[in-house]
């Protein structure tokens, strides 16, 4: 398949003449990127080191987000109470998420600074400590989650009926989140290596298991068993389950930068230890930031399950919108890494800037859709009237932010990517805690504007992070980071 790919310039060539110089680099350059590349980032054009890392990243993002999209398109035809499961569930998962994120701040500063280093042993070291690490503190959550999922959701105000007929959807999702760790944490250590089409491919391969299991465990078609908004757990754990068996197949006998031995298979204290104080910080940045969408959630189910339904299905559409900007967000990261082992500082610098402003670029053109057909999206799921109406108000005032949020991730990436974990945390203590959640519940409930003063407040939140961490990472701190 690759070659085919690589030959369209050719067959372009010999019907209609020769193709554009440009055109050819730009095809032979996606291709690189698609099918993986060794190349050393601290050395040639920052713009085709962010090129080659970012494409594959950014394909990674994108079948991710076709997922939350396609996921949520099957769960609504099962009505508002099983799309209401799905989002209160996820704010639920937010802390998996969060720690796992975290985890994988901290792989990505360790590997991609041992590999900048020129030191490929003490990356698959610091690997394998994360792998360890995930694992360990993913059953602490899988018990209670199991058993408690019922009072769990009655606790984040879900009604009756979500309790009585949904509640085996969340203990599904709380009950194996080592799925989601791993996958988090074991891609972190390809794309902080370079090997960033090894993630892209990782991730392709459980969605699109989640994509085509979906529909035929959610409806029973076929000889499979309808399961309801259950069967979108199912799908989601079996996709990501064999994705992970691929990962650990490609970390034991494959051929990238990264290579697991039996030596490795030891807890290395020191290594360890620089592992969880990375991560103390990066999961507390995440676990602020995301556990700020609980309350969120929290204040929004008080106006029902009808208004619960249009927050859930427009955040699934920002995540679609905005997750291919994480994947430019994670090359910048992947590249101040690296690049501060090599002890380039400065080049390092330049890469996030470059980074940041053709991620503000791509934002700003898809706020502009969501500014002004923000209905049309929501109504491609759903033809309730309040849900349409709640949906439509979440995601265009969400898009007039999209061009802050676009740098301020960046920002964010890179500080992460220098090892500094700490200032993004007190970044984000502020902006969602001590800022976002009581002006949403202030907008929302004493000054009478609901829904609408909780999008406000996100809106208020990010653009406030955003300017943070500019000015953090003007004052170049970072770059004398040692991890």
């Amino acid at each position: 398949m690759y070659r085919r790919l690589r030959s369209i310039p050719s067959m372009i060539s010999s019907r209609f003449g020769r193709p554009d110089n440009h055109f050819v680099k730009i095809w032979k350059g996606v291709m690189e990127a698609i099918a993986g590349t060794e190349k050393d980032f601290t050395t040639g054009k920052l713009s085709k080191a962010i090129f080659l890392l970012a494409i594959p990243m950014i394909l990674e993002m994108i079948m991710e987000s076709v997922f939350a999209v396609v996921d949520i398109f099957f769960v609504s035809k099962l009505g508002a109470g099983a799309v209401a499961t799905v989002g209160i569930t996820e704010s639920l998962m937010t802390i998996v998420y969060s720690l796992a994120a975290g985890l994988s701040v901290a792989t990505t500063a360790l590997v991609s600074r041992r590999i900048g280093e020129k030191n490929p042993e003490g990356a698959s070291v610091a690997a394998v400590q994360a792998i360890l690490a995930g694992i360990s503190i993913s059953l602490v959550i899988s018990i209670p989650g199991i058993l408690y999922a019922p009072d769990i959701l009655k606790l984040m105000g879900a009604s009756e009926q979500i309790i009585q007929s949904y509640s085996m959807y969340t203990t599904i999702m709380l009950g194996a989140n080592v799925i989601i760790m791993l996958l988090f944490i074991i891609n972190a250590v390809f794309r902080s290596a370079g090997d960033a089409a090894i993630s892209m491919r990782v991730l392709w391969l459980a969605n699109i298991i989640n994509i085509v299991l979906d529909p035929c465990l959610i409806f029973g078609w076929g000889p499979f068993p309808e399961m309801g908004v259950t069967g979108a757990a199912v799908a989601t754990n079996i996709g990501r389950g064999l994705a992970i068996v691929y990962q650990f197949y490609l970390l034991f006998k494959g051929k990238k930068r990264v290579k697991i031995k039996r030596r490795h298979l030891n807890v290395d204290f020191g290594v360890m230890k620089k592992l969880i104080r990375l991560s103390l910080g990066g999961v507390g940045q995440s676990l602020i930031a995301t556990s700020s969408w609980i309350g969120m959630v929290r204040i929004i189910s008080v106006f029902g399950d009808q208004v619960m339904a249009g927050y859930t299905i427009a955040i699934r559409i920002v995540l679609f919108s905005i997750l291919p900007s994480w994947g430019l967000a994670n090359a910048g990261a992947t590249l101040v890494g690296q690049n501060l082992g090599a002890k380039k500082p400065q080049r390092a610098e330049r890469a996030v800037w470059l980074t940041g402003f053709l991620n503000m670029a791509f934002m700003g053109i898809i706020a502009v859709f969501l500014i002004i057909f923000p209905g049309f999206f929501i109504r491609l799921f759903i033809d309730d009237p309040i849900v349409i109406a709640s949906g439509t108000d979440c995601l265009r005032i969400l898009g007039y932010g999209y061009v802050f949020y676009a740098l301020g991730m960046v920002m964010v990436h890179a500080l992460n990517g220098a090892g500094d974990t700490t200032t993004p945390t007190f970044i984000n203590l502020f902006c969602f805690w001590l800022f976002e959640i009581p002006l949403a519940y202030g907008l929302a409930l004493p000054f009478g504007l609901e829904e609408k003063g909780v999008y406000i407040a996100i809106l208020a939140a990010e653009s406030a992070m955003t300017l943070a961490a500019v000015l953090i990472f003007r004052r170049g701190r970072w770059k004398t980071r040692e991890v």
